[in-house]
């Protein structure tokens, strides 16, 4: 487990949470240079780099 000092006490890092909160910056960027456009479902998957399971060599479920 990696532990952050911080003032006072330690911080446990959450590799999850923090990989969220990446995507979620990804996506508000993206959404921020689309201007007043709304983002299309295509452009989002894109940003949070998910697949519908159609590519060569996919395999499993493609439901979401």
């Amino acid at each position: 487990m990696n532990v952050a000092p911080m003032r006072g006490g330690t911080a446990v890092q959450d590799h999850v949470a923090l990989a969220e909160i990446e995507l979620c910056g990804d996506l508000i960027i993206a959404a921020s240079a689309a201007g007043e456009e709304r983002l299309s479902a295509d452009r989002i998957d894109e940003v949070l780099r998910v697949s519908d399971g159609r590519e060569a060599g996919a395999t499993g479920d493609d439901r979401r």
